[in-house]
């Protein structure tokens, strides 16, 4: 029950964000958004996310994450309800960054849930199965969107993944118990949680790991951003292929999510990443030299997401074990909105690349930043032993802020 509702928070939260972009060209239809503004909406959102992720974590370690999930899910249930009132530029613009508050105050509680509720060793498996919720809504949730938005209106998938979050909100409320919350000696203020995250990053292996979280988006985000208008411009692929390409790399994640953490429990995490790591970068580096015919393009999206997947439990359930309980939030909640700076950054970098030199230096530096996180995690970023005697429900821990067992 547990692995099942934080499935649902994953689901509903990844599927309201990811609905917006193929709709984009329907909402400025409707109501009339001007083509160079639409893209705002989207990065207002992930700025949010960014700064109450920030925010949040620390308080999660104080109230107990149970708490900061009721509150994250009922606030997002409330905004994507209030779409309802989307007339203009601006009503939208406000409610995709209240719902980007809530994105923000989700983004690291349920993997932080996970490492209170998990023992280490079986960590890497409930977070495949909970990340998995993401690639469930590449392939149901979104389409069932678009086909929402199609009949009634672009309103109507935030309708939908409204109401998904409202169940998420009740098996949580009924259902999801508060694990032991460690006591602190500091009072939550903003002194405090900025001390929090001073403590942590002053320690090398916390911010080695932090910087790795950092390149694993900037590398993604660099590669992925323009692939599909590189295979539309260069190999003539239609939308409807897109589509379907999206389609096989959400199979792929959620095939390799749940595998690769089950894996990681039984032979560690940071031989998965870094080969991971290094067959992506290979990818990386061979897809514009072996894309020749549009087929081939699925086999490297297939393999790509594959990749993609096979980091992100294993390294996720890894992070949960650099402190303990009283700042996972902290670290999980900084390391996501890292994520959210790096996706940025690398987009960023994509366009400039793409447009001035061409797509095949979007893989030499995607590859660049993927295969420098995989050495950075195999080199200095430790990883415990599983205490596999360690029972559901039990906070384990084996590490501490200042390094002692």
């Amino acid at each position: 029950m547990v692995v099942f509702a934080l499935w649902l928070l994953v689901f509903s939260s990844a599927s309201q964000t990811m609905i917006l972009s193929p709709i984009l060209p329907q909402i400025r239809t409707e109501i009339g958004i001007e083509a160079a503004v639409l893209g705002t909406l989207v990065s207002a959102y992930s700025l949010m996310v960014g700064i109450f992720a920030v925010i949040s974590g620390p308080i999660s370690d104080r109230i107990g994450r149970r708490r900061i999930l009721l509150l994250g899910t009922g606030v997002m249930t409330l905004a994507l309800f209030l779409h309802v009132f989307i007339a203009d530029y601006v009503s939208f613009l406000v409610l995709r960054m209240l719902t980007g508050v809530a994105g923000g105050v989700l983004s690291g509680s349920a993997v932080s849930y996970i490492g209170d509720w998990f023992p280490y060793d079986r960590r890497g498996w409930a977070t495949g199965w909970v990340m998995s919720g993401g690639a469930f809504g590449q392939i149901i949730g979104i389409p069932l969107g678009i086909v929402l938005a199609g009949s009634w209106g672009f309103r109507a998938p935030f309708y939908m993944f409204a109401v998904t979050m409202a169940l998420t909100f009740i098996l949580i409320w009924s259902r999801i118990p508060q694990p032991p919350v460690r006591h602190h000696d500091a009072p939550l203020s903003i002194q405090a949680a900025a001390q929090d995250y001073w403590t942590m990053l002053r320690r090398k292996e916390i911010a080695l790991a932090a910087l790795a979280f950092f390149m694993m988006y900037a590398g993604v985000s660099v590669y992925l951003v323009y692939f599909p208008t590189w295979i539309e411009n260069a190999r003539g692929a239609t939308s409807g292929q897109i589509a379907s390409l999206f389609l096989v790399g959400g199979i792929a994640n959620v095939i390799a999510g749940p595998w690769a953490g089950r894996l990681s429990d039984r032979i560690g995490r940071k031989g998965i990443i870094l080969i991971s790591s290094c067959g992506l970068s290979l990818v990386m580096l061979l897809t514009t030299p072996l894309l020749g015919t549009l087929w081939v393009a699925y086999l490297i999206f297939f393999l790509s997401m594959v990749l993609v997947a096979m980091r992100v439990s294993p390294f996720s359930a890894l992070l949960t074990s650099l402190v303990d309980d009283r700042r996972r939030g902290s670290l999980m909640s900084l390391t996501v909105a890292l994520g959210q700076v790096g996706f940025a950054v690398g987009g960023a970098l994509a366009g400039p690349l793409y447009a001035k030199v061409g797509y095949g230096s979007n893989t030499i530096l995607g590859a660049i930043f993927v295969f420098g996180m995989g050495v950075i995690v195999w080199r200095w970023v430790p990883e415990p032993r599983a205490d596999t005697s360690a029972a559901y429900g039990t906070v384990t821990s084996t590490s501490t802020v200042d390094g002692t067992p």
